[in-house]
């Protein structure tokens, strides 16, 4: 039995170190490899801390990527590109090495791993080549002298041949590499009579269970060197004929009830367009009733399974031009989902994914082509951010007025529709405190009720009177030359992703939000707020229908994982994440290339100082921390000057606290003025989310400013003072989004501030900073207007100079 701890090793093993282990037992390209290593069977399902995928009853295949982790049985296709070098001569070791490494992780899991391999050819044609050369120069060496070495040319090599000298050390080479994870291989070579013998198919389907049930990872190959040209048409009675690969594969993992192939080749997937061109775009899911319109790319560069496939290109290539990728892989990737087996076809020769792009399929993510016979009856997440694109900008074309008629409709429907909202969002609350899957605070942010919907309906009103002059504002004029006038307007950003949990209300919040700056939305609510986000979002669609815009907001309701929506960069300008500090840090994260508006925590604090108001401490101090714990701009850490202890008004506070059931965490300063201290605080950055907070004391606001530049999130800080000096010097010094002076943290709010609503709280240094509204979302476009300018004209030796003159800006109606 393997420890866990020698697992974590091998799993951990990276395939560098592995390469260089399997590369000290080859010598040139004459590979010495040790003898296949016998252990004990090992059962991975008796040990504990492994999830073992339930085999589950075969007849449909999966219907969605998300099911794909469920997977037990697996059949892994290495295509000739993935396994060969570039050169076609040799393999491609590191590769090798990495997908090995994959294939092992999953074996450990308890999985059920089987890999049909290419490579044969190429490894053959390596050895066939080298042995060539050695023969002709020891010939040419002996009779012709070793100025004719250079002359030496090496025949073409058929390939029959190659996979004949190449077989036994492909083998030789996966067995040492399996090895190193304390694997057995096994080597099944077949061909087409294989499978149309009735006995030999049973031989071959009992082989391979008993070697999965030993915990063995078959690996099989059509076996070349033997393999008889195809028969015309012999796969079109409902079987398909075993030609290469690909077609093995297939039939394979349909003979062996396989719930998943991954079919690796050196293209993405499938493309609605040939792969390279402008508006190729990768198809991420892959229908059979799509088969109508294909059109396939090239063969494989080496191997055998190209030259058999040519018939097919050739049928094929006469249809209507729609997809493209390699032929036989996309017919028999339809006849293993046909037999109940997924498919996902997906690059294993890209250097940044093919080290683990065999597990990310395995886990659901969004990696090539995935085969399905379930076909959404919406439209894809993609095709939902190019409407909102398109609808955007057609928002932003709109007169102020229309913009805002818009969003005061939305406030209307929000009060006129409260009945409908409050009882899909107590089915949300009901279903998740029976299934007890959310905490109090996030409980508390899922609930709405007839107040948050007025001052939601209060909000929206403010955010429609305050957006008449945001899109298409001039911010400034200037006279580059006679006739020649430039200006700086305020333009949307784009196409924004809003990813919210538990709180329904940023859906109409946001939603305004982005109507009044004219930028396209995508929302990705909680599940846990499914119903009330689903009513929130017909009720946004009937407000942006008035003006004929409703595919300005989009409600991604697919399977999309995260991770996946945040890798949609040509499609998505901006990611505004709503939600706890672990959702902030995982998307930004997960971010490929888009920018994130937000922050990842709400370490706010509130120091209370020598010369503090008895009356105000107590006060600020409960609304701070008390009024909304849940909420990101509640206090977590409290400062209290040194010699404010054993004062009537620290007792005040303390008593304050434990009323309102505030546990209290003592900082290291606080502890060691103690006898019997509350409970030491674990970490003085802690965002605890609910009536818990952590005390410390400081020497005075030089001490409160370095502590919080240590340990806060540069979110919301506040000062309690008589003195104004040093509150100015607060004020001043305390480098955050937000600075106050005798006030709660909780103003740190777009509403309160009088923005209407935010989209959040930025703690970032560029673009935006504090509660974003209207004003963070938009940017800035030059527009220039000349009269048959060229730069040329301004020269030395031209005759117009530039004059750079500042021009008065128009003024709002606001101002």
């Amino acid at each position: 039995m393997l420890h866990r701890a020698a697992l974590s090793s091998c799993v951990g093993t990276s395939a560098r170190c592995l390469l260089a282990r399997v590369r000290s037992t080859a010598s040139s390209n004459l590979l010495h490899f040790p003898g296949s290593t016998h252990q004990t069977a090992r059962h991975w399902s008796n040990i504990p801390f492994i999830t073992v995928p339930h085999m589950r009853s075969h007849g449909k295949p999966f219907a969605h990527r998300s099911e794909l982790k469920h997977a037990k049985r697996i059949v892994v296709k290495l295509g000739s590109a993935v396994v060969t070098r570039g050169d076609e001569c040799g393999l491609a070791l590191g590769r090798l090495a990495s997908i090995v490494e994959q294939v092992s992780v999953l074996q450990n899991q308890g999985r059920e791993m089987m890999i049909v391999t290419s490579g044969a050819v190429a490894f053959g044609k390596q050895r066939l080549r080298h042995e060539i050369l050695l023969s002709q120069s020891v010939r040419q060496a002996l009779h012709s002298g070793q100025n004719q070495l250079k002359d030496m040319q090496v025949p073409v090599l058929e390939a029959r041949a190659c996979a004949a000298a190449g077989q036994s050390g492909l083998m030789a080479l996966y067995e040492a590499m399996f090895t190193q994870y304390s694997i057995c291989a096994a080597q099944i070579l077949v061909t087409n009579l294989d499978f149309h013998d009735e006995q030999k198919r049973r031989n071959l389907n009992g082989t391979l269970h008993e070697l999965l049930r030993m915990n063995i990872v078959p690996i099989i190959n059509t076996n070349d060197a033997v393999v008889p040209p195809p028969e015309p048409n012999s796969d079109l009675q409902g079987v398909i004929s075993i030609k290469d690969n690909d077609s093995l594969a297939a039939r394979l993992a349909v003979e062996m009830k396989a719930d998943l192939i991954i079919v690796l080749s050196d293209v993405e997937g499938l493309f609605d367009s040939p792969p390279g061109s402008d508006d190729a775009k990768l198809i991420d899911i892959f229908y059979p009733g799509d088969q109508q319109s294909v059109t396939f790319g090239t063969k494989s560069r080496v191997g055998m399974g190209g030259m058999e496939a040519k018939p097919y290109k050739a049928r094929a290539s006469a249809l209507c031009s729609s997809i493209s990728s390699p032929p036989f892989s996309v017919k028999a990737a339809l006849w293993a989902l046909q037999g109940g087996t997924s498919v996902v076809i997906a690059n294993g020769t890209h250097p940044k994914i093919s080290g683990h792009v065999i597990t990310d399929i395995v886990e659901g993510k969004k990696v090539g082509t995935f085969f399905s016979e379930v076909k959404p009856a919406g439209p894809t997440v993609e095709q939902q951010a190019e409407m909102a694109r398109t609808g955007g900008r057609s928002l932003a074309t709109l007169l102020p007025e229309q913009r805002a008629e818009i969003i005061f409709h939305l406030a209307d429907l929000l009060t006129d529709h409260r009945e409908e909202i409050l009882s899909a969002n107590k089915k949300d609350m009901d279903e998740a405190e029976d299934k007890g899957r959310l905490a109090a605070p996030l409980l508390k942010r899922l609930s709405l009720s007839t107040a948050k919907l007025n001052s939601l309906s209060i909000g929206l009103r403010q955010i429609a009177a305050s957006s008449q002059d945001s899109v298409g504002r001039v911010l400034r004029r200037t006279r580059i030359a006679k006739d020649l006038e430039l200006e700086e307007v305020t333009v949307p950003i784009g196409v924004l992703l809003v990813i919210f949990e538990s709180r329904p209300d940023c859906l109409p919040q946001v939603s305004a939000l982005a109507i009044a700056s004219g930028n396209g939305l995508l929302l990705k609510g909680g599940k846990e707020a499914a119903n009330t986000n689903q009513i929130l979002y017909r009720l946004t669609q009937e407000a942006l229908s008035l003006h004929g815009v409703r595919d300005a907001v989009q409600l991604v309701n697919t399977r999309e994982e995260v991770e996946d929506l945040c890798r949609l960069n040509k499609l998505i300008d901006l990611i505004i994440p709503r939600g706890s500090s672990q959702l902030v840090r995982d998307i930004q994260k997960a971010a490929k290339g888009i920018p994130v508006m937000g922050h990842s925590e709400g370490i706010c604090h509130v120091y209370v100082d020598s010369d503090a108001s008895v009356d105000k401490v107590t006060r600020i101090v409960r609304d701070s921390k008390c009024e909304y714990p849940a909420a990101c701009n509640a206090m977590e850490t409290l400062l209290i000057h040194r010699d404010i202890l054993r004062t009537p008004l620290f007792d005040q506070i303390i008593d304050m606290l434990r009323v309102e059931q505030v546990k209290i965490h003592a900082g290291p300063r606080f502890a060691s003025y103690l006898t019997f201290s509350p409970s030491e605080v674990k970490s003085l950055r802690t965002e605890y989310g609910d009536l818990e907070c952590c005390l410390e004391v400081v020497d005075g606001v030089q001490d409160a400013i370095e502590h919080i530049h240590k340990y806060g999130s540069s979110h919301t800080d506040a000062i309690i003072t008589e003195n104004e000096q040093t509150a100015e010097y607060f004020l001043q010094h305390v480098d955050s989004a937000c600075v106050f002076w005798n006030t709660s943290t909780r103003f740190s709010d777009g509403y309160r501030f009088g923005l209407g609503a935010e989209v959040g709280i930025s703690t970032a240094r560029i673009h935006a900073r504090g509660p974003v509204g209207i004003e963070g979302l938009l940017t800035t476009k030059w527009i220039l207007r000349g009269e048959n300018h060229v730069v040329s004209d301004f020269s030395e030796q031209g005759s117009k100079k530039y004059l750079h003159e500042k021009l008065p800006v128009p003024q709002t109606s606001s101002s």
